[in-house]
């Protein structure tokens, strides 16, 4: 079959998508009647996978998806497809890793040459529409492809079926799993230490990603080892970035990287999913430091996220694009005399807490950032200058917004939550943990026949989902129910897993696939192990088993996810990058953490403890003195009794004796 020769991505849930919607070239979405045009035409497809707030995605759709002449050649030459990566990424992993197992530097836009059978032959990422920058030109790369494909069709399957299986031996494949093993995480904390920058956080060189799951290696060697090294690599490189100008110092949110290695100058777009780990951070940074640095930061970020990120329903955005009025930046950036039209005499003292930079190679207008010991000074007048950000922000809002890709990931909506229903408990913010609930709500009811959606835009849902969405909205309802003591929480999680067994599981019962069982669309049915700027699919989804384990005390579930852990584990020491969100995981899978609380509703003395004490690795029951019904279980089935304050602070199977004073508490949770 053919489809119309024209673009169809007009009614497409993506903004992404959309964005390209007007091109000449005539686009295709993927799916089965897009693959099978390329069969029924012969043709090799040119894939291109990008998403709506990348700035190199935007050059390459205005220097070449635009013009009519470049048009002409795709639509001539190529099935031409384009895909919203955060709307697939198992489309995106599986082109990514195909292009990385070409020796090729990976990145977005994807762009990439498929067989009509849907294998990757060759490819590239970002190609300038004329030769610069050491790259040819797109149109001369086509014509080369083409030329190939014409003359040497048989070489280029036969590499093609190499490459795929590369692929899917890297991504789907089955290895012996491995004993679970304490010093794991240990010798992995022990070589991320080594490559953080002393002096400015983070990894050595540029640019800087915050890379949440390095860092969690590392905050979790220190919480079960006491290393206090791991634990300032952590400090410092917070401190570093929050001073930085990937930091939006007026309007709160971190940006999704910095291009040099003081993370000084960011690409600009925010995402989601940034802000999610930066809240949790700097939650579990605050209670370990006290440093109010960290309590204001979530604050401010929360602000924005409230402000700027809500969707209909509740929910949160996916990012804001880095660009306005065609500018990377431009929103954000201000010269100095702007500053002082807004500031007017308050604009001295604005400048005593901040800077602007214009650093060699950054063609904007200055970036605001501060010093450390500027951004100290800003904490403790935060007061003095609350006034004026609101008023810098209030011009800010006159300018031309970035877009905002507005559809609702259920993956990265789960991890929102659950960061903001912990810094809610952890910060006394009840209004933190509602808006948390809003969002789950939204999301969960929006399922169809138990199924979750992936992606929602308004009216549209983009079914079905993938595992780490049913993984990440079971770990944001423990988080909720840990918030908020109801176990209507714990029976939707359980839902999740079911679902997730039902549609994910592998046939051995040890592990599971991102994509269901039933998506017809897909070359490959990847594993889901890799790690990207969070942790991968199979680590939350070890995390949220363990942590269901725990609150309910299903020892099956606890031997599944013991199981499913060592296979993960065996998988992940033959893969050369990406594995500590694994690794992450099974050190919870060995020593789960348990803190079962019984106390007054009225005036708790143990629950406050518990809430400024956030550990990742714990998970956190109260039950009110004289309650009868849920009443938590501690290992071995035992009911804890409920006419007295008392906690009880498991690993595994094995209890503590029952602590009564807040002082000897706050002392066992810190120790």
């Amino acid at each position: 079959m053919t489809l119309p020769a024209q673009n169809l991505l007009a009614d497409e849930a993506s903004p992404y998508l959309q964005q390209h919607s007007g091109n000449p070239v005539h686009w295709r979405a993927w799916s089965p009647a897009s693959l099978e045009e390329a069969k029924t035409l012969d043709r090799p497809i040119l894939l291109s996978v990008g998403y709506a707030a990348c700035h190199w995605c935007h050059v390459m759709a205005h220097e070449s998806f635009e013009n009519d002449g470049v048009a002409a050649v795709m639509n001539r030459l190529f099935v031409n497809i384009k895909v919203d990566r955060e709307e697939r990424p198992d489309i995106d992993q599986i082109y990514m890793a195909a292009l990385s197992s070409m020796g090729e530097q990976g990145g977005w836009p994807l762009t990439m040459f498929l067989t009509p059978d849907g294998k990757p032959f060759w490819g590239g990422t970002y190609f300038p529409r004329e030769p610069r920058y050491g790259r040819p030109g797109f149109i001369q790369v086509m014509e080369a492809v083409d030329k190939a494909w014409r003359e040497k069709r048989a070489s280029l399957h036969q590499s093609a079926d190499g490459l795929t299986s590369h692929v899917e031996a890297r991504l789907s494949g089955i290895h012996a799993k491995t004993v679970l093993d304490r010093g794991t995480l240990s010798d992995l904390a022990g070589r991320i230490d080594g490559m953080i920058d002393r002096d400015l956080g983070g990894l050595r060189g540029a640019p800087k990603f915050p890379n949440a799951p390095f860092m969690l290696t590392l905050w979790l060697s220190w919480l079960r080892d006491g290393n206090a090294s791991h634990r300032d690599d952590v400090l410092v490189s917070l401190e570093q970035m929050l001073s930085g100008g990937i930091y939006d110092h007026i309007g709160g949110g971190l940006s999704r990287y910095s291009t040099d290695a003081e993370w000084l100058v960011p690409h600009f777009e925010k995402m989601l999913y940034d802000n999610a780990e930066l809240i949790r951070f700097c939650n579990w940074a605050f209670s370990a430091s006290g440093n109010d640095l960290f309590r204001v930061r979530i604050e401010e970020t929360v602000d924005w996220l409230l402000r700027e990120m809500r969707v209909d329903g509740g929910a949160f955005a996916a990012s804001l694009d880095a660009d306005s009025d065609g500018e990377e930046g431009l929103f954000y950036t201000w010269s100095r005399q702007e500053i002082e039209a807004v500031l007017g005499d308050d604009s001295a003292l604005f400048f005593k807490y901040f800077m602007l930079s214009s650093p060699h190679g950054w063609e904007g207008k200055p970036v605001v950032h501060q010093t450390r010991a500027q951004q100290a000074q800003s904490v403790a007048d935060r007061d003095r200058l609350i006034p004026l950000k609101a008023r810098l922000l209030a011009a800010r809002e006159e300018r031309v917004r970035p877009g905002l890709d507005a559809k609702t990931l259920t993956d990265w909506n789960g991890l929102m939550i659950a960061a903001l229903a912990e810094a809610g408990r952890s910060l006394g913010r009840p209004d933190w943990i509602e808006a948390a609930a809003k969002a789950f709500a939204h999301i969960s009811s929006a399922s169809r026949d138990n199924r979750l959606p992936h992606s929602m835009l308004g009216v549209r849902k983009l079914f079905p989902a993938l595992s780490i969405d049913y993984a990440a909205m079971a770990n944001a309802a423990i988080s909720l129910f840990e918030a908020s003591g109801d176990w209507t929480y714990i029976d939707l999680a359980k839902q999740f897993i079911e679902q997730l067994d039902r549609w994910h599981a592998d046939v051995t019962g040890t592990g599971y696939y991102l994509t269901a069982s039933d998506s017809t669309d897909v070359p490959i049915r990847i594993r889901g192990d890799v790690d990207e700027a969070i942790s991968s699919a199979t680590s939350q989804t070890i995390a949220a088993l363990v942590r269901l384990a725990s609150v309910t005390g299903d020892l099956d579930l606890q031997e599944r996810a013991w199981k499913i852990a060592e296979h993960a584990a065996g998988r992940a020491a033959h893969q050369a990058y990406g594995q500590a969100g694994i690794v992450n995981a099974c050190a919870l899978a060995i020593e789960p953490l348990k803190l079962v609380i019984v106390d007054s509703m009225e005036e708790p003395t143990l629950v406050p403890v518990a809430n400024r004490c956030p550990d990742p690795r714990r998970v956190d029951i109260i039950a009110a003195i004289g309650s009868e019904a849920n009443r938590p279980l501690l290992p071995g089935g035992i009911l804890p009794p409920t006419d007295k304050v008392g906690a009880w602070l498991c690993t595994g199977q094995v209890c503590l004796p029952v602590v009564t004073d807040a002082g000897e508490l706050e002392r066992l949770l810190r120790r």
